[in-house]
């Protein structure tokens, strides 16, 4: 359970203290739904229930190796998509970088028809827009993606994700 904060309305808000990345992509001749899902097991995100979330990292959070969370745990997640079909290159990930003053920082998530190269290059550019709208400077900027080239009858799926932990 994160670290409970009490607000203004005296209302306990919790606060993750740690996160760790990953990353993963699957391919299925069904359908887009089960390549997903193999996406996430490969991931070792595919048996909780997946929170989305939005993308500020608290101050003091610190990233850890990944861990196995308990199945059917509620798991808050920035988690990026792209889903594709034969004969496509897709890609999804994202980037995370720390603030120079040390007040927490940011998680963009991205996903295309196209390259990692090409998905670095736009994860890069949210970061900084990131950082500019906010009036602050990002330390170094770190990336987790995945690309994937959907053979012929089948389906893909690619995901990145930054998992918040307690």
């Amino acid at each position: 359970m994160p670290r409970p904060t009490t607000t203004k309305e005296g209302t306990l808000v919790p606060i993750p203290t740690r996160f760790f990345v990953t990353s993963g992509k699957g391919i299925n001749k069904v359908s887009e739904l089960n390549a997903f899902d193999l996406a996430l097991l490969q991931a070792h995100i595919g048996e909780q229930n997946l929170v989305s979330v939005s993308s500020v990292l608290p101050i003091g959070i610190r990233q850890v190796e990944r861990i196995s969370i308990a199945r059917g745990a509620i798991t808050h997640t920035v988690l990026a998509r792209m889903s594709g079909g034969e004969g496509e290159v897709i890609s999804a990930g994202i980037a995370y970088g720390f603030r120079t003053d040390g007040q927490g920082g940011y998680v963009a998530e991205g996903h295309i028809h196209g390259t990692q190269k090409s998905l670095k290059e736009f994860l890069k550019w949210r970061m900084q827009e990131i950082a500019h709208f906010r009036g602050v400077e990002l330390r170094r900027i770190h990336y987790r993606t995945e690309e994937l080239v959907i053979p012929m009858d089948h389906y893909g799926v690619c995901i990145g994700a930054c998992v918040f932990l307690p």
